[in-house]
């Protein structure tokens, strides 16, 4: 009985990372290319999957979608933990840290690629309803964590009482994917450089 139960496990993780696989590849060409050029073909292809394979794990390429935002969700969201939620650091530059890490990020992928969940929502929010709400929704939870690390600044006197820091939020990563579309575009920091150096003396953050 071990060896079957351990067979089925065995199988079990072969599917699970087939499944993961092709949503990796497909996120990678998403980011790039965009939802809607991104064609089944080529995402077969990059995954080496049949296309029995893909219709086993998603019922359509909205389904993949989907699941490609909540996969890509879930990652960022841990990484925003890991700069936003650091209580090792001072609450300032937790989001310094933030920022920084997604200028690292940008220049890694040589400006190919930004927020996946930005660029999916300025090409599906006209087009998809259950996309533009999911990604409404990632997008509410990303101003609130950003919200929770100003209202900890604002405890720790380090930036100024004044500030609705649930606005602020907001208004952080609005600008904030702005920057990164323009940093794309112009393949430079430097929208994102001033973008951080202005929120922050706007907040009036000691430095």
């Amino acid at each position: 009985m071990k060896f079957l139960d351990d067979w089925s496990n065995i199988d079990r993780m072969t599917k699970n990372d087939t499944r993961q696989n092709i949503i990796t590849i497909g996120a990678d060409l998403i980011s790039i290319h965009g939802f809607g050029s991104t064609g089944l073909n080529k995402i077969l292809s990059e995954a080496q999957v049949p296309k029995g394979s893909f219709y086993h794990y998603f019922k359509s390429k909205n389904d993949f979608g989907l699941a490609v935002i909540e996969t890509y969700a879930e990652d960022y969201e841990a990484r925003m933990d890991e700069t936003l939620a650091n209580e090792t650091l001072e609450p300032v530059d937790r989001l310094r840290s933030y920022l920084r890490r997604s200028v690292e990020d940008l220049k890694s992928c040589d400006f190919s690629k930004g927020c996946l969940i930005g660029n999916l929502g300025q090409e599906m929010a006209s087009q998809s309803d259950l996309f533009r709400e999911r990604l409404d929704d990632i997008f509410s939870d990303w101003e609130q964590r950003i919200a929770r690390c100003l209202k900890a600044a604002q405890d720790a006197q380090q930036i100024q009482q004044c500030i609705d820091t649930e606005q602020m939020g907001a208004f952080i990563l609005s600008g904030w994917q702005g920057a990164l579309l323009r940093a794309k575009v112009q393949r430079s920091m430097l929208p994102l450089l001033r973008f951080e150096e202005m929120i922050l003396k706007q907040l009036g953050a000691v430095d």
